[in-house]
């Protein structure tokens, strides 16, 4: 099988499977417990917290494991609500958002929240006077996603939390399709990150938080993770999650030129009738979401089941609606429906990409051949 479905996940890099073996197998305590052996774990996700954090980049603030991305966002956004002062009860977004940003914040609407969902242009980048405009000091949290999942754009989120900064808001970067692909730049509040989006292992995320900034709790219990977030953590998760971070750190710069060189070739490859989705050069080369008129994108998957691709977030694949960030850059339901995405990084080879890209062509103009 040739993997080209980064977006979704990542492999799990030998380094993080080797740092978590011996806290699944042998040291197994209780991270929590004041034992010498509870110590030795807690000791271990220390070094961890360090390592994603300093794997994120940003000044004067700590970091909080959590269960996933997902949880961090949530977390971040309805206890950044529940902080807010008086008349701070809107949250200013974008159409073009991860589910767990938008879904969280239609179900704090229901509850009385204010939201205003910006929309995208064609290209899929927000406009900074757009958001300029739909700030007041009516305005709690401004969530804004650095690298799109679905077509890799890269928002200027730096300019957005500015912004915010100006009326007294908070602002979210949701970083998950970020962490060790682009650089995160100096300004959000709150960042959330995730262990499988980096080579590490599923069920783990992160939220970081900026001194001051902290989000009244989700979890209450225990009172774990500072007292933020309660729940007994997994040392073996976290030390995962800490060592892949950590190799992200190190391999930046060689990670990045490798993901250069694979778009060149994937751009290379492609044959003519494909069009890229969203802008080009503000994006993410590690993610390739093309289309073709008329193409019917999942037959392609299910007919190609040597190549892992997808039609876009992982999350909504079953739902069987079109792709709500393409409709939000202007797409048709059917234009949608002929959308791939390719995701491709550090275990990807240019002989494999350049392979499944000629079968994708082949396999797509035998359908054109077949509906003629």
């Amino acid at each position: 099988m040739i993997y080209l479905d980064y977006q979704a996940t990542t492999p799990l890099a030998p380094e993080a499977s080797g740092a978590m073996q011996p806290w699944i197998a042998d040291k197994f305590a209780n991270p929590h417990s004041p034992s010498r052996e509870g110590r030795e774990a807690a000791a271990a996700i220390e070094v961890a917290r360090k390592q994603v954090r300093e794997a994120i980049g940003l000044k004067n603030g700590t970091l909080a494991f959590t269960g996933s991305a997902t949880e961090a966002i949530n977390w971040a956004i309805k206890g950044t609500l529940e902080n807010a002062g008086p008349g701070r009860n809107r949250i200013v977004t974008v159409q073009s958002e991860h589910a767990a940003v938008l879904d969280t914040c239609e179900w704090l609407e229901g509850g009385g929240a204010g939201v205003t969902c910006l929309p995208v242009d064609s290209d899929g980048l927000i406009g900074v006077d757009a958001v300029k405009a739909a700030l007041d000091e009516s305005v709690a949290l401004v969530a804004v996603m650095l690298v799109n999942n679905e077509i890799g754009i890269i928002q200027p989120v730096a300019e957005i939390a500015k912004l915010a900064h100006e009326v007294g808001a908070l602002m979210l970067c949701d970083a998950v399709q970020a962490l060790g692909r682009v650089h995160i730049p100096q300004g959000p509040d709150l960042v959330a990150v995730s262990g499988h989006k980096v080579h590490g292992p599923k069920a783990i995320g992160a939220l970081w938080i900026r001194e001051g900034a902290e989000p009244a709790p989700l979890i209450h219990g225990g009172g774990q993770e500072q007292g933020m977030r309660s729940g007994t953590l997994s040392p073996a998760l976290c030390v995962g999650f800490g060592a892949a971070a950590k190799l992200a750190s190190e391999g930046f710069d060689r990670d990045r030129a490798h993901v250069e060189r694979l778009w060149t070739a994937a751009l290379d490859a492609l044959g003519p009738g494909w069009i890229i989705n969203g802008d080009t050069g503000q994006r993410y080369h590690g993610n390739l979401n093309i289309r073709r008129q008329g193409l019917d994108a999942a037959r392609l998957i299910s007919d190609l089941r040597e190549l892992a691709f997808s039609l876009g977030s992982a999350c909504a694949s079953g739902s069987g609606r079109p792709s709500h960030v393409l409709r939000a850059i202007g797409l048709s339901d059917r234009e949608a429906r002929s959308s791939i995405r390719l995701g491709f990084g550090r275990y990807t080879s240019e002989d494999d990409l350049v392979a499944a890209i000629k079968q994708i062509d082949d396999a797509a103009k035998s359908q054109e051949r077949f509906a003629a």
